[in-house]
């Protein structure tokens, strides 16, 4: 009879281990966990989400601009800033009062106002900057808000007992678009380097259309098990995107 119980009491704590091992490998979901006229939030992963702003424009229309929140313990980094200001400043708040988190940094990924236009209201709330040197270049050369700290090809930065990198790996979009990348989760930031699935050029005005295939080509052997990418503008994919842009830039 002990024997019989014994036999029970393994059998059922296999199928226990078991259940536990395929709930973790169950992928994550991506929740929309807040949304106002001008800003969405997405949880993407357990300690990442997606923010996005609108950015009004003369040929695209109102156009979706994404950046990145990472997390770990009670520390964030973020990716791009929103469009402007006052979206900025709510992304902020949002940031404190509900995930109840300090900003160590916040890192735009180009000059742009869909990448940087929101940088003031982080200086007001004393959130340090940290940018690419030729994207401070390009910020003053426009008279735009300059970050505050500059960095020569790759930056890491400590988020709780995690890090980031954010890595130039070459002309795309524009002379000084980084890719950012959250190694705890596998995933990238590509911003307006990297395109949405089925996506069109978009905007060319500042870009090296001859390098942007081979500027991807380096991001996906330097990441080759990336699960999540993120493109500046529409919805997140994975690999598949990185190839997709590839080829839409490769023969210019």
């Amino acid at each position: 009879m002990k024997a019989i119980i014994k036999t029970l009491l393994i059998v059922a704590s296999s199928v226990t281990i078991l259940n536990c091992s395929s709930q973790k490998q169950e992928p994550f979901e991506p929740k929309e966990i807040y949304k106002s006229k001008d800003l969405i939030i997405t949880q993407i992963a357990e300690n990442s989400f997606e923010h996005t702003s609108f950015k009004q424009t003369n040929d695209f229309g109102n156009v979706p601009c994404n950046g990145l929140i990472v997390r770990d313990d009670d520390e964030v980094i973020i990716f791009d800033t929103p469009t402007n200001d006052k979206n900025s400043e709510e992304l902020i708040k949002w940031i404190k009062e509900k995930l109840h988190c300090k900003i160590n940094a916040i890192i735009p990924t180009h000059f742009h106002d869909d990448s940087a236009g929101g940088l003031k209201a982080f200086d007001d709330n004393n959130i340090p900057s940290y940018a690419y040197s030729k994207t401070i270049e390009l910020a003053k050369e426009n008279k735009f808000v300059v970050p505050k700290n500059s960095f020569s090809d790759s930056l890491i930065l400590k988020v709780g007992d995690e890090k980031i990198i954010a890595r130039f790996f070459g002309e795309g979009h524009t002379k000084d678009n980084v890719v950012g990348y959250f190694p705890s989760e596998n995933i990238i930031f590509g911003g307006c380097l990297i395109k949405e699935s089925e996506a069109g050029k978009g905007y060319l005005g500042d870009a090296n259309v001859a390098a942007w295939s081979g500027t991807v080509e380096k991001v996906k052997k330097a990441y080759p098990d990336v699960k999540i990418v993120i493109p500046g503008h529409g919805e997140i994919g994975d690999q598949k995107i990185l190839d997709y842009t590839i080829q839409l830039f490769k023969n210019p």
